[in-house]
């Protein structure tokens, strides 16, 4: 518990520290720091399932810390969220005009495709401290857009309940699991400690499956409705 709630504080000390020493790629590195070393020390210590739950609370932080800091910071922080800025008017733009990738699984899920290949491939190369540090920084630019909408007039209610998607949190959570589990080939050889292969983590890599496939179908089955309340909510 001790361990969590540091790595907690961590992440929000993070956040207002990284955004006053002028952003960009060291806000992900600030924010992943301290949980990637507490996950490490975890699966050392042969504890996978705490190191998937820590890392799950992490993303969770991550998402609550960065959407409020972004809302609440005095000047729009857009020029020092990585992608932010892009990934905001590329939203705003397909909830305006319907037109976009965002809800044309043709279109969409080769997209995931890739950024899925890319995230195991560089996990796998570098114990996931990369992908970690760009997770993070996906994070944060999908948080940039939620904090956007409130900015830009949306009702906090409408923002609450519809700003983070839902298909976006299960491809978060997916992620985290793949990241937890795909870290460990190296790592073990790095700093080495027993490891039983991935073989032994099959159950991780089912939920992680699952979490993929459930943000496929929810964003094809919800992307448009969602568009529609969000739309309203912009006027």
């Amino acid at each position: 518990m001790r361990l969590a709630l540091a790595v907690v504080l961590a992440t929000v000390v993070s956040y207002p520290l990284g955004l006053v020493l002028g952003g960009g790629i060291l806000l992900p590195v600030l924010n992943t720091a301290a949980a990637y070393a507490a996950m490490a020390g975890l699966l050392r210590r042969g504890l996978r399932g705490q190191a998937v739950a820590l890392m799950l609370a992490w993303a969770a932080t991550l998402a609550v810390t960065a959407t409020t800091t972004f809302a609440a910071w005095p000047e729009d922080p857009g020029a020092r969220v990585v992608n932010g800025p892009a990934y905001r008017d590329e939203m705003l733009h397909w909830i305006r005009t319907g037109e976009g990738r965002e809800g044309r699984p043709a279109e969409f899920i080769p997209q995931h495709v890739l950024h899925l290949a890319a995230f195991v491939a560089l996990s796998l190369a570098t114990a996931s401290a990369a992908s970690m540090v760009l997770g993070a920084a996906l994070m944060n630019y999908m948080a940039f857009y939620v904090a956007s909408l409130h900015r830009a007039g949306v009702p906090a209610e409408t923002v609450l309940l519809f700003g983070w998607q839902p298909w976006a949190i299960c491809r978060v959570a997916a992620f985290v699991v793949l990241g937890v589990v795909l870290a460990e080939p190296l790592l073990a050889r790095l700093w080495p400690y027993a490891h039983g292969g991935l073989g032994t983590a099959r159950r991780y890599l089912a939920w992680a499956a699952a979490g993929i496939a459930a943000d496929w179908i929810l964003k094809a089955a919800l992307a448009a409705r969602w568009r529609e309340v969000l739309a309203a909510g912009l006027g």
